[in-house]
C-alpha cells in the first residue's frame, strides 16, 4: 500500500481539484497537512478534494479532509467531495459531528504569582465593596435626615412591623442562646477558679463578660444571620420581581419606602433584645453557680453587686446601635444589588450575613480598644 499522496490539478467546471490517493492515517497526517496546506488554492475558487484513490482513510486524514473543506466555506468559497465512499461518508460525518471545539486550559502561572494575583484581586474587590458601601451610607444618612426635616415622611406602619419581625420575634432564640452561654461561663469558670478555691470569682466572671461583650455580640450575631439575611431576600425578591422598578416609575424613594423603616426598627429594637440577653445571661449564669457550686442566688446578686459598675452594663448597650446600623445597612444594601435572578439573591444574602457578622467583629473590637483607652 502506497503512502498517502496529494496532487493538484483543474477539474471540469473549472474548480480547483485535489486528488488523494494511498494513506491517509495518522502515519502520514504531518506530512499530509503541510502538502494540503501547500497546495490548496489561496483565493476563493471553487475546490473539488478527490478520494477515489485513497486506499486507507483513519479519523486523523479524515480530520484534515474535513478541515480543508470547513475552511474553504468559511471563507465564502465553494468546496465539496467526491469519490466518497459509504464507509468514508460515514466517518467524515462522524469528524463533522463531533467537532466541537474545547477551550483550552490556560497554563497555570507560578505559585506565587497566583498567590499575588489572588491577593491583589481581593484587596480590589475589598477596596471597590468598601466604597460602595460608604456611598450607600451617604444615601442613608441623606434620606434619614430628610425624614428628621419632614417626620410625616416616616411609615409608622412599616416601622412597627420590622420592629415586632427583627425584635419581638427574635426573643426566643437570642434569650435561649444567651441563656445557655451564661450557663458555659459559669460551668467552665467554675473547673478553672475551683482550683485556685475561688469560686467566688465566677460571679465576677460571668457579668464582665456576658455585660460588656458576649452578650450584645452573640445578639449582634443572630440578628445579622436572622433578620439581616431576611432583609436581603425580602428586598431582593422584589428586585428581581421589579417592584423597586415600579416604586421609582411611581416617584417613591426605596431609600425612603425600603431601607429606612428596616434601618430604623432594628436600631431601635436591638439595644432591647440586648437587655435582654444581658438578663438572660445572668440568670443562665446565676442558675449554674446555684447547681454547681451551691451559690444562693441572693448571694450571686450581692457578689453581683459589688462585682460591676454602671459602666459596665452601658459599654454593652452603647454598642447595641452601632451593630445595628451596621446590619441592617448592610442587609438592604445587598438586597438592593441583587440582580434579575433567583441565584442571585441566594448569593447576595449569603453576602449579607458574612459580611454583617465581620463588620461587627471588627466594630466590636475597635470599641474594646476605645474603651479600653480611656480607661471604661
Amino acid at each position: 500500500m502506497a503512502d498517502g499522496w496529494l496532487k493538484a490539478g483543474l477539474g471540469e467546471s473549472g474548480a480547483v481539484l485535489l486528488q488523494a490517493g494511498g494513506q491517509w492515517d495518522a502515519q502520514n497526517v504531518t506530512r499530509l497537512d503541510q502538502q494540503l496546506r501547500s497546495l490548496a488554492p489561496g483565493d476563493n475558487a471553487p475546490m473539488v478534494l478527490d478520494l477515489d484513490q485513497v486506499e486507507r482513510l483513519d479519523t486523523a486524514g479524515a480530520w484534515l479532509l474535513y478541515r480543508t473543506v470547513k475552511a474553504r466555506r468559511a471563507e465564502g468559497g465553494q468546496a465539496d467531495f467526491t469519490g466518497l465512499t459509504p464507509a468514508y461518508q460515514t466517518m467524515l460525518e462522524q469528524v463533522a459531528a463531533n467537532d466541537q471545539p474545547a477551550e483550552i486550559e490556560p497554563p497555570r502561572p507560578p505559585t506565587l504569582v497566583a498567590i499575588l494575583d489572588r491577593v491583589g484581586r481581593g484587596t480590589v474587590e475589598v477596596g471597590e465593596e468598601a466604597k460602595q458601601q460608604i456611598a450607600f451610607l451617604g444615601l442613608l444618612l441623606v434620606s434619614l435626615a430628610g425624614t428628621l426635616r419632614h417626620p410625616s415622611r416616616l411609615r409608622l406602619v412599616p416601622l412597627v412591623y420590622h420592629m415586632e419581625k427583627v425584635g419581638f420575634n427574635a426573643l426566643p432564640i437570642v434569650g435561649l442562646i444567651s441563656f445557655l452561654i451564661g450557663v458555659v461561663l459559669a460551668y467552665q469558670g467554675a473547673t478553672q477558679l475551683q482550683r485556685f478555691g475561688a469560686e467566688i470569682f465566677v460571679v465576677n466572671l460571668i457579668a464582665v463578660s456576658v455585660l460588656r461583650e458576649i452578650a450584645i455580640l452573640l445578639t449582634a450575631i443572630v440578628v445579622a444571620g436572622r433578620s439581616g439575611s431576611a432583609f436581603t431576600a425580602e428586598i431582593g425578591s422584589m428586585v428581581v420581581n421589579e417592584e423597586v422598578d415600579a416604586m421609582r416609575t411611581l416617584g417613591l424613594d426605596p431609600m425612603e419606602v425600603l431601607v429606612l423603616p428596616r434601618v430604623l426598627a432594628l436600631v431601635i429594637t436591638l439595644p432591647l433584645l440586648a437587655f435582654f440577653a444581658d438578663m438572660m445571661g445572668l440568670f443562665g449564669g446565676m442558675l449554674m453557680c446555684w447547681g454547681a457550686l451551691d451559690i444562693s442566688p441572693g448571694l450571686f446578686l450581692e457578689r453581683l453587686q459589688g462585682a460591676i459598675s454602671p459602666w459596665s452594663f452601658w459599654v454593652g448597650m452603647i454598642k447595641a446601635p452601632f451593630f445595628a446600623f451596621l446590619i441592617a445597612m448592610v442587609g438592604c444594601l445587598e438586597g438592593l444589588r441583587v440582580t434579575r435572578s433567583a441565584e442571585s439573591v441566594g448569593q447576595q444574602t449569603t453576602r449579607s450575613v458574612v459580611t454583617g457578622i465581620f463588620l461587627v467583629i471588627v466594630v466590636d473590637a475597635m470599641f474594646s480598644i476605645f474603651f479600653a483607652a480611656v480607661g471604661v
